[in-house]
C-alpha cells in the first residue's frame, strides 16, 4: 500500500514507515504533520487510482537539516570573469506513520518507526558534563623534537661533488 503526495512543489511516493526529505516545513508545536494533498493511492490488489473520498497521510517529523553543498560557478572565457557561489538546501526529514483513505487506515509497524532526534541537553546537564571535559583537555602530548633533529642532520650532509 502506498500513496503519492504533493508538498513543497514536488511529488513523493510514500508507504507507511518510509522516511522522506521534503522542503523545509514551518516548525509545528507537535511532531506530527498531515499531508492532505493526496494525488493517488494503491489498493491491496495493486491497482492505483485517485482517492474518491477524504484521504490524508500523517507523518512524524524526525528533524531538520541542510543538504549537501552545491557549487554554482559562472565563467566567461577571455573576460577574466569568474564567480563561485555555494548553496545548501534546507530540508525536513519526515517518517510516514499512517495513510488514511476512505475510512481505512494503514499504519507502519512499531519496530520500523524511528525515535525523534535527541534534543540539546539542558543547562543543568551541561554543567555536570563540563568537569569531565576539562579533565580530558588537561592531557597534552609532549612536542616531538626528533623530527626536527633528523631534518637538521640531513641538510648538514650535503655532498660536495666535483665535475670533471
Amino acid at each position: 500500500m502506498y500513496a503519492v503526495i504533493r508538498t513543497g512543489g514536488k511529488q513523493y511516493r510514500v508507504a507507511p514507515g518510509d522516511v522522506i526529505r521534503v522542503e523545509k516545513l514551518a516548525p509545528a508545536h507537535d511532531d506530527r504533520i498531515q499531508f492532505s494533498e493526496v494525488l493517488a493511492v494503491s489498493s491491496a490488489e495493486g491497482r492505483v487510482s485517485r482517492p474518491s473520498g477524504a484521504a490524508h497521510v500523517i507523518g512524524q517529523v524526525l528533524g531538520d537539516g541542510r543538504g549537501d553543498k552545491i557549487l554554482v560557478f559562472h565563467y566567461k572565457r577571455k573576460k577574466q570573469y569568474k564567480k563561485l557561489q555555494g548553496h545548501r538546501q534546507p530540508f525536513t526529514a519526515v517518517q510516514i506513520t499512517e495513510i488514511s483513505v476512505d475510512g481505512e487506515t494503514y499504519k507502519a509497524p512499531e519496530n520500523v518507526l524511528k525515535p525523534r532526534r535527541v534534543e540539546k541537553p539542558s543547562q543543568e546537564e551541561a554543567v555536570e558534563a563540563a568537569p569531565q571535559a576539562s579533565k580530558k583537555a588537561g592531557k597534552k602530548a609532549a612536542p616531538k623534537k626528533a623530527a626536527k633533529k633528523a631534518a637538521k642532520k640531513s641538510s648538514a650532509k650535503k655532498s660536495t661533488g666535483k665535475k670533471k
